[in-house]
């Protein structure tokens, strides 16, 4: 296919070689096949963020680091280039957090470069050598759904300790490649110690997992697997290799009615982007 614009810098650098044809487009960015030499990768051009909600922003960027003072006093004011700025830290998040989970073993998509606006990555494929599916375009068995569940659950406990905590984790960001689930979609990871948020998002990411292959295993969602990890963190107690039980013991104490109102609120965005998702997805 011809070249798109955007990706036209890449070939002329000679970090693509050509365009095979677009694998997706989603709200924030198109993904392309490519070929680079004697391999193919995928290429990830990312769009204006104009879908995305303030209030979603700022939780995921809180305590994120900017090059110099003028540049977040414009991302505060939210001039032009304060926009643009943001953007590009958006995306320069994700680059960091692959580069970061990848060194520390995650299962995410090896990344290869960043230029202009596009990242180039690792293409994950299934047994037959095609682009491999997000988990919500499968069906499982329930002993498929345990050992993937399984699977993510210590792939999230790695990134913990990689000190990341993804912040949108779901079917549609996790990909069945042929050895087993790899984790993608990472500019809104966010830094386990640096972000208030944190533990919210890491319940969320692991509620998720637990709600969707729960579909095909019941037993699962009664587990209570994200508070288990997010104590064992707090507690310096958890490692790559813990044995995670799924139950988790409740201190009584006093109630943050400020913090059940934030999970309330939450829910419901997180219900209607769901929704939003299972319509782009429907044939």
């Amino acid at each position: 296919m011809k070249a798109p614009k955007r990706l036209q810098p890449l070939i002329d650098e000679g970090l693509i070689d050509s365009v095979v044809r677009q694998l997706m487009s989603g709200k924030e960015a198109t993904v392309y096949v490519v070929r680079c030499g004697d391999d193919t990768r995928c290429a990830k051009v990312y769009k204006e963020a104009t879908n995305r909600s303030f209030r979603q922003a700022v939780d995921y960027t809180e305590n994120r680091k900017v090059k110099n003072t003028r540049q977040a006093r414009a991302m505060a004011k939210g001039t032009r280039y304060g926009r643009q700025s943001q953007e590009d830290a958006w995306q320069s998040a994700e680059v960091a957090a692959l580069y970061r989970l990848a060194a520390a073993g995650v299962r995410v998509p090896r990344p290869h470069n960043f230029h202009d606006g596009v990242l180039l990555m690792e293409l994950v494929t299934d047994a037959q050598g095609d682009a491999a599916p997000r988990l919500n375009d499968v069906e499982f068995s329930a002993p498929q759904a345990r050992e993937h569940h399984q699977t993510l659950l210590r792939e999230v406990v790695r990134m913990l300790c990689a000190g990341v905590v993804h912040g949108d984790l779901s079917e549609f960001n996790v990909l069945l490649g042929a050895d087993g689930p790899v984790i993608i979609d990472l500019p809104q990871a966010v830094d386990a110690a640096g972000n208030n948020h944190a533990q919210r998002m890491l319940l969320r990411d692991v509620n998720n997992l637990r709600d969707f292959f729960g579909r095909f295993a019941p037993e699962l969602l009664l587990s209570q697997y994200g508070a288990e990890i997010w104590s064992l963190y707090e507690h310096g107690g958890l490692h790559p290799d813990v044995v995670l039980s799924g139950r988790f013991e409740r201190k009584a104490g006093p109630v943050d009615l400020g913090g059940v109102m934030r999970e309330i609120d939450d829910a419901r965005a997180e219900d209607q982007a769901r929704r939003l998702r299972m319509q782009a997805a429907a044939p």
